[in-house]
């Protein structure tokens, strides 16, 4: 590698500065690859800004949008920038529907327009089917016939609801996909609504550009064009780390000449072996520098297969990496290591929250919320139930009290106002908790649909629209009350949900540890932009069960398919493109040291081929039979 110091990148931070003053405003792209700092450069340039033109936002009402990908992210940045009023940082999700939330009348139109047409395109493919019996008909008539009752219910909605990080599953409200779709169209075609944007966000920052979605990206792009002397669009991104197929393909590439193009090139995060490795697998031919003092770094890569034992065989594989590390922290009780999964289902798996988990992430609409830990009706058992089980479990009596004060519609503040004896009405509350409480006594472990018997038995806590539906649908009571328009859900949720509820709340703890990251797992998608010291990479395409990505395909054990060959020549993206840029996430995330465990069928020929590959050394590749 050439020399260079550590502040090789140092220029950067003063280009984007002055990119943003508010005299000369520029728009510019950071190419900023695994471990650049982006949001060390993003906190030292807003910082300064605020010292000389944060009382001239303040009094003009101004701010600097920083969109984030994720909500962490988001608290992280505010907490750096000292939670300054001029700053707004927010998820894509969370920006979109603060721009459009007055906007009813307009939202209104776009929905009743966007219905007719997905109608009409239901009902052409309905027209086509020969068998109007088959299960795909039937749920497309179902699709016809829950859009049909939107489309009526529209005039009946004074207000939209949305909920970023919600189910948003209610009739007046918006889903993730339409609020981001709403916003991009509104930027496009209302000159009023550009004017309010600009006005109020001469700066706009997005950071992971590259998995924003394509039509906001335009949107702005379109925007910065129109209104280029009055606003600054900065993008951060990397293009290899495009892990979700409706961000913008070759972001950063044919743009504009006024625009500034910047480069980081050092990795701050990693030692000199892993960033030889993430180099080597870069398709775009960018590459890294370590920081000086970061020499040396362990990558191994173990062919295993698919007929050993995962779990056995992956605790053996960490006391090998222990000895190649002399890291006590490879294995033991004392080991730190994330194991990332090609699938969350995988992680799920040898967690042992798969009955709870698998059907409701086997439902598109369902994804977001389980995800992220958002949705309402799993929140019910993360948010509420779980936090009481764990202070009955300590015996803390005064934190069930504040639990219950804080979640039961029995005892708010109407309610106790309105009640001329409390005392009375305080024992009968406390007397419900203990009835819920005693599910878990010698050692029981109830299933969650007997917590929500009892729950809604005692009245003890709303129940959202969904599980009350499902109540309804399993009848567990003939009195539950619901509304026949309060869901407009399909029954694919109802059932996922069914089955759901069937797990043990054993698998609730398990769940809540593994999407609030106190697990030892994630996915090879959702750990971008994480760091950890020790990381263990599980590859395994037919447990995975995915079609988006491929490793067999990336490392040369299958063929490619006839329309990869076409996608090929006509120059669009590939499944192991796509995997290509998975794998470099996932290896960019070690500090120290990497372990690949790749499952498969034809051992020798993994190993011949990724040492070809210039990826591994033969003594860095151990094959397990």
């Amino acid at each position: 590698m050439a020399e260079y110091t550590n502040e090789i990148d140092a220029p950067v931070d003063e280009v984007i500065y002055e990119s943003i003053k508010p005299s000369s405003p520029q728009s510019f792209f950071l190419f900023a690859g695994a471990g650049a700092g982006k949001t060390r450069t993003l906190v030292n340039v807003l910082t300064r800004f605020k010292e000389e033109f944060g009382q001239e936002y303040k009094l003009k009402n101004k701010r600097i949008a920083i969109i984030t990908y994720t909500n962490a992210a988001a608290d992280e940045i505010t907490h750096r920038l000292k939670y300054s009023s001029i700053f707004n940082v927010s998820t894509i999700h969370s920006f979109c529907w603060e721009l459009i939330k007055s906007f009813t009348p307009d939202i209104k139109t776009w929905i009743k327009s966007n219905l007719i047409v997905e109608i009409a395109e239901l009902k052409g493919q309905q027209s086509k089917s020969r068998d109007s019996n088959n299960r795909t008909s039937i749920g497309r008539a179902k699709k016809i016939e829950s859009k049909n009752r939107r489309l009526a219910s529209l005039e009946t909605i004074q207000k939209f609801i949305y909920n970023p990080n919600g189910d948003n599953l209610t009739k007046d409200s918006l889903n993730h996909t339409e609020v981001i779709s709403i916003t991009a169209d509104f930027i496009k075609s209302k000159d009023l609504f550009k004017q309010i944007l600009i006005s109020r966000y001469p700066v706009i920052l997005i950071d992971e550009s590259q998995d924003t979605k394509k039509e906001l990206i335009d949107a702005l792009f379109e925007l910065q064009s129109q209104y280029e002397e009055r606003l600054s669009l900065g993008l951060f991104g990397d293009t290899m780390q495009r892990i979700y197929s409706d961000g913008k393909e070759n972001l950063g590439i044919g743009l504009p000449e006024k625009w500034v193009k910047l480069v980081k090139k050092m990795n701050h995060r990693s030692k000199s072996r892993i960033i030889n490795l993430i180099n080597k697998i870069r398709i775009d031919g960018q590459e890294q520098f370590p920081r000086l003092e970061n020499n040396g770094g362990i990558v191994r890569f173990f062919a295993v297969s698919r007929t050993k034992d995962k779990f056995e065989t992956e605790e053996q594989i960490r006391q090998k990496m222990q000895e190649a590390t002399k890291d006590d922290k490879w294995s033991g009780n004392d080991a730190e290591i994330m194991t990332l999964t090609l699938e969350h289902h995988m992680a799920a798996s040898r967690m042992g929250f798969s009955n709870f988990f698998a059907p409701l992430y086997g439902v598109d609409k369902l994804k977001t919320g389980l995800l992220d830990g958002s949705s309402s009706s799993v929140n019910l058992f993360t948010k509420i139930v779980l936090p009481l089980h764990k202070a009955h479990i300590k015996k803390n009596k005064f934190e069930i009290a504040n639990i219950v004060k804080q979640h039961s519609h029995l005892i708010d503040k109407q309610t106790l106002q309105n009640d001329g004896n409390k005392l009375q009405l305080l024992h009968t509350v406390n007397n419900k908790v203990n009835e819920l409480l005693s599910f878990w006594s010698e050692d029981n472990h109830p299933t969650l649909l007997e917590i929500l018997k009892k729950i809604q038995e005692t009245n003890l806590f709303k129940i959202p629209p969904v599980l009350k539906a499902v109540l309804k649908r399993v009848n567990v009571d003939s009195d539950v009350e619901i509304e026949d328009d309060e869901t407009t859900e399909e029954d694919e949720v109802l059932i996922a949900w069914e089955e759901a509820l069937k797990a043990n709340f054993a698998e609730i703890i398990k769940y809540n540890e593994y999407i609030n990251e106190e697990s030892k797992f994630g996915t090879h998608q959702g750990v971008k932009g994480l760091e950890f010291e020790r990381v263990m990479v599980i590859i395994d395409d037919e447990e995975s069960k995915g079609f988006m990505f491929s490793y067999d395909k990336l490392f040369g054990l299958k063929p490619l398919t006839t329309n990869d060959k076409k996608n090929i020549d006509e120059g669009k993206e590939t499944g192991t493109d796509r995997t290509m840029r998975l794998f470099y996430v996932t290896c960019s995330r070690a500090k120290e040291s990497l372990a690949i465990v790749a499952y498969t069928d034809l051992l020798e020929e993994l190993k011949k081929n990724i040492i070809s590959n210039g990826w591994f050394r033969e003594n860095e590749v151990e094959v397990i039979t």
